[in-house]
């Protein structure tokens, strides 16, 4: 028995339909596999905001009875991958629901995989995701950034090439043949499988070991917990006798 998570990190509206594309798409493929699963959006980050990183999610059980533990989930705590669709969001990301900056890999199990589309190389990439104390792989998907909108879809197979990556780096989730089978069966597309077979055969991974990346602290903010929140919004007075600025 064994319940696998994968999170898409997106921006809001322009890549909406890709990350969609994504997760639905494992859940299909995982049923060819005889496996169980659900998609599902963060709660948060609903409406989404144009540009705004967002999450979706994908959680793949062998059964029932371990899929109903997720169900209830607004978000995943942990993922054994993780898929960036833009590579500047390794510098962490910061959601219109999130206070403070949020490292890309935050999620990521110990042992797992961040996929990441990008022109870059491993090396320029860890310049800016920030350090784990676990080991993790990163795999590389040399592409640009997939923008599109909220009701066009720019369909250039990102999709297709991230689920073949994600195959090859999580076979567990999904076989290949699962995966080629339901992209045929949704799609009838032959091209679109030639392209996840390809994405597959040609995914390296490079290991990150513990310290290895961007050593700065992201920034959080201390909020008051709800025994010391005010009734509202108090703008406090200027106390009596201090003048103007503290002058007389």
């Amino acid at each position: 028995m064994a319940t696998l998570a994968v999170e898409v990190v997106y921006r809001g509206i322009f890549q909406r339909t890709l990350a969609r594309n994504i997760v639905r798409n494992i859940v299909f493929a995982a049923r060819k596999d005889g496996k169980i699963g659900t998609a599902f959006g963060r709660y948060s980050d609903s409406p989404e905001r144009n540009g705004i990183p967002a999450k979706q999610f994908a959680v793949v059980c062998d059964t029932a009875l371990e899929l109903e533990e997720s169900l209830a989930v607004y978000e995943a705590t942990t993922v054994d991958v993780t898929i960036n669709v833009d590579d500047a969001m390794c510098k962490g990301i910061e959601s219109w629901a999130w206070y403070g900056l949020q490292p890309i890999n935050e999620l990521t199990k110990p042992g797992g995989t961040l996929i990441v589309t990008s022109r870059q190389h491993a090396d320029s990439l860890l310049e800016d995701i920030h350090q784990k104390d676990t080991p993790y792989d990163l795999a590389i998907i040399p592409s640009t950034v997939s923008f599109s909108g909220l009701w066009v879809y720019k369909d250039d197979h990102t999709d297709m090439r991230i689920l073949g990556t994600l195959c090859k780096v999580c076979p567990d989730l999904v076989s290949l043949k699962a995966m080629l089978e339901s992209i045929q069966e949704q799609t009838g597309n032959d091209t679109k499988v030639a392209s996840v077979q390809r994405a597959f055969d040609r995914t390296t991974t490079r290991s990150v070991e513990p310290g290895e990346g961007n050593a700065e602290t992201p920034f959080k903010f201390d909020l008051p917990g709800w025994k010391t929140m005010e009734e509202g919004l108090v703008i406090r007075a200027i106390p009596e006798g201090t003048g103007f600025r503290g002058g007389e």
